[in-house]
């Protein structure tokens, strides 16, 4: 499965990346269909149904398309999947293509957590320093938790970056405890 993920995925991002479009929209645009097909069970059923001919799948496709505001790229990639009986795996394959498409263009995705709401200044230095520390440009989410006291916290993929007072607190507890 995970092969027949990144394989759709990594097509996908050819295709943004050599038609150049714009790759935001693009992915704000299968992101659409996927939570489409993710909260409507009828959808799934008519679209996993190996029963249902593949034109009234596309037909259903083309409806869904035109009231979006879907471009055509994205339309076809979907077709595929459901010509090709890859639709059950579109979730996962957005999220993969958000990856490589982030990876191709040089972009980390970043969630950081704060104690509380940091202006646009705040919010540009940290992004900042993450652009140095990583070596790769920063998108970021960020979250509110009180309990950190202060600073902030930041996870770059697999790696946590740690400079809430809590944290720092957790460190000289160990220290003592070790000492």
């Amino acid at each position: 499965m995970a092969t027949v993920v990144n394989t759709y995925a990594r097509a996908f991002v050819d295709v943004v990346m050599t038609s150049h479009l714009e790759p935001a929209k693009t992915l704000d645009q299968i992101r659409q269909i996927s939570g489409l097909l993710n909260e409507s069970k009828v959808l799934r059923e008519v679209w996993e149904n190996p029963s249902i001919p593949a034109e009234q799948k596309r037909n259903v496709l083309d409806g869904i398309v035109q009231s979006g505001g879907v471009s055509r790229p994205v339309r076809n990639f979907v077709a595929v999947l459901i010509d090709k009986g890859r639709i059950k795996f579109l979730a996962e394959i957005v999220a993969q293509f958000a990856q490589e498409l982030n990876q191709r263009l040089g972009f980390a995705e970043a969630e950081i957590t704060t104690a509380r709401e940091l202006g646009a200044e705040e919010r540009s230095a940290l992004e900042a320093d993450l652009a140095k520390l990583t070596g790769k440009r920063i998108r970021a989410r960020y979250q509110q938790n009180q309990r950190i006291l202060g600073g902030a916290i930041a996870r770059v993929g697999s790696t946590i970056y740690d400079g809430s007072v809590q944290g720092q607190l957790e460190k000289i507890r160990q220290q003592l405890v070790n000492a």
